[in-house]
């Protein structure tokens, strides 16, 4: 099957995460998947690419390190841009794996995406990820992980996002439209929406139109229900594993929720039609409180009988905070609603049709 269909995983990477012991775990996990024809490293970093070519030296199968910011990819995205097609304004992680999406479908039929800092890691999550996809006879084209986030030792939720405003915010959506959009209804049917862990076939990928900044994960649903039929994706079970927590400041926590939401405002728009105004955001931060408010009465009762560590003041008041995102970066979204939107690459490709291959050329080996 491998050679039929080539398959290989991307990985987005940041510099300071290249001392992460979980990258360990993630080398030795991926040398047990020999099937595996490559492996992409997407690296946003500063002082170049040494380290990343130390970090994955034990990698026992081809790998590849793309500097996504380094001075040779931005020159190639310099002539796009005088081609018509201005991708330099825009950074962050969806576009270091739009660019590795580029090159990886040069020579793979499907791969897998995954983040860098998981902390319990096998080869059994890419597995998992890509079967669905390469195996013929179940016909998917795209293939979502979801888990639970829970830290088991510190007794502890995660997910706050996904669980204090894309959870209540869907509801909130939903109430207001009733049964009219079958976008939030797909949406709803996600077990993990914000999961990062993915696959997909090289022909598809090539497709989407995607997010540079945090609503990368929500972006890329939005562009699978424009371009295929629900019975062409599946969603995977990986089992119990934790990403690296990250204790987010208000800051990050608002910059985070401001690019969900302007992914689902600007979704609603383009599928539904909806008109976003003053009036329909102060309405939706309405119902959005109160159905915050229940989520976190369930989160605190579930806490309790699962013997968890459940801070519901804390709770309380990361809800407050994204509360007033609705209406402060719903109002930034009326101003410049693709502000982050990447072209998809068919377009690129038109743009300038050696592009990938000129990237395959820049590759650190």
């Amino acid at each position: 099957m491998s050679i039929k269909y080539p398959m290989g995983v991307i990985i987005p990477v940041l510099e300071s995460e290249l001392s992460s012991p979980a990258i360990q775990k993630i080398v030795r996990g991926l040398n047990e998947c020999d099937y595996l024809k490559k492996v992409l490293i997407a690296l946003s970093a500063e002082s170049g690419c040494e380290s990343a070519l130390e970090t994955f030296e034990e990698l026992e199968m081809p790998f590849e390190v793309i500097w996504c910011n380094g001075p040779e990819v931005n020159a190639l995205l310099e002539e796009l841009k005088r081609e018509g097609l201005d991708v330099t304004r825009l950074s962050g992680k969806g576009k270091d794996i739009w660019i590795a999406i580029g090159v990886a479908s040069l020579e793979l039929y499907a791969f897998a995406i995954h983040d860098a800092d998981i902390a319990y890691y096998s080869e059994i999550l890419p597995t998992k990820l890509l079967y669905p996809v390469v195996e013929p006879h179940l016909d998917f084209l795209f293939a979502k992980g979801y888990y639970a986030r829970l830290d088991v030792l510190g007794k502890r939720m995660y997910g706050r996002i996904y669980r204090l405003f894309i959870l209540p915010l869907l509801e909130a959506l939903h109430e207001k439209f009733g049964h009219k959009s079958e976008f939030l209804r797909y949406l709803r049917a996600f077990k993990y929406a914000l999961s990062g862990e993915v696959a997909i076939t090289s022909d598809l990928a090539l497709n989407l139109r995607i997010p540079c900044d945090w609503g990368l994960e929500l972006g890329m649903l939005a562009e699978l229900y424009r371009n295929i039929s629900y019975k062409r994706m599946c969603q995977v079970d990986l089992g119990f594993y934790e990403h690296k927590h990250r204790e987010l400041c208000e800051e990050e926590l608002v910059k985070t929720a401001s690019d969900c939401l302007f992914t689902l405002l600007r979704t609603l728009t383009e599928t539904d039609g909806i008109e976003v105004t003053d009036a329909f955001l102060v309405s939706l931060q309405v119902i959005y409180r109160r159905v915050a408010q229940d989520k976190i009465r369930q989160y605190h009762a579930d806490a309790i009988c699962n013997g968890l560590n459940y801070d519901r003041h804390q709770e309380e008041t990361h809800a407050e905070t994204l509360a007033r995102v609705i209406v402060e970066a719903g109002r930034k979204y009326l101003k410049n609603p693709t502000s982050s939107l990447l072209p998809d690459w068919i377009r690129a490709i038109s743009a300038m049709p050696d592009l990938r291959e000129r990237l395959m050329e820049v590759v650190v080996k």
